[in-house]
């Protein structure tokens, strides 16, 4: 399988000729849904599904078709069955590849700011990419996808979130609100320079990719 990273929360993962896009949101260069086969979202907010862009991709590929929770379906309304809802527990085949839901609720931003529905998304059994959530799967995680910084976390949280899926690897997402000088010293603080979590964590620029 291959990894590849899109900007901010978007990544793109290809195998065998089949290709699923997850959280192409506004911080992501739309050419990232060119060839796709499928669409994940986690959730609702615009860094991870802009609605105007994903309804271009869809109106231009008539066989590409999204999965996500309830929320966000609701905001593609007239899509029909294009649309599919899932959550926490399901099991489904998403353009070949085995996906399995785990997690149902955005991380706290702030105990007065309501939290949404959130869904993560385990891809071919390799790559669990969490949305804004720290969300622990029940199963193994051979690849972790990091949420590295946002409003909601501290980076101690984020270690500890590591530590406790336990990876065999780990890449940062939703970086892109940090600058280079956020990223070395929070990239710094998952890696070498950092406390230990026992995963190698590493980032990609965006559009680079990685063998997994």
């Amino acid at each position: 399988m291959e990894l590849t990273k899109h900007g901010h929360a978007c990544v793109a993962l290809s195998e065998g000729g089949r290709s699923v896009v997850i959280d192409p949101g506004a911080f992501t260069d739309p050419a990232a849904l060119s060839g796709a086969g499928a669409v994940l979202v986690t959730h609702e907010h615009p860094d991870h599904f802009e609605p105007g862009r994903l309804r271009a991709a869809l109106d231009a590929d008539p066989a590409l078709e999204v999965w996500t929770n309830a929320s966000v379906a609701a905001k593609l309304e007239g899509l029909g069955t294009r649309v599919h809802v899932v959550g926490h527990g399901d099991a489904v085949t998403v353009a070949g590849f085995d996906v399995r839901v785990h997690g149902e609720l955005h991380a706290e931003i702030h105990p007065d700011i309501p939290r949404i529905a959130n869904i993560g998304f385990l891809v071919g059994g390799q790559v669990f990419h969490p949305g804004d959530a720290l969300t622990v799967p029940d199963e193994p995680v051979p690849t972790l996808l990091v949420p590295l910084h946002a409003p909601w976390s501290r980076t101690a949280d984020v270690i500890d979130y590591v530590r406790a899926v336990h990876a065999d690897q780990a890449f940062a997402v939703h970086d892109g609100l940090l600058n280079d000088t956020g990223l070395t010293v929070v990239g710094g603080l998952l890696g070498e320079r950092g406390p230990g979590t026992g995963t190698p964590f590493s980032r990609l620029a965006p559009g680079d990719t990685a063998e997994l």
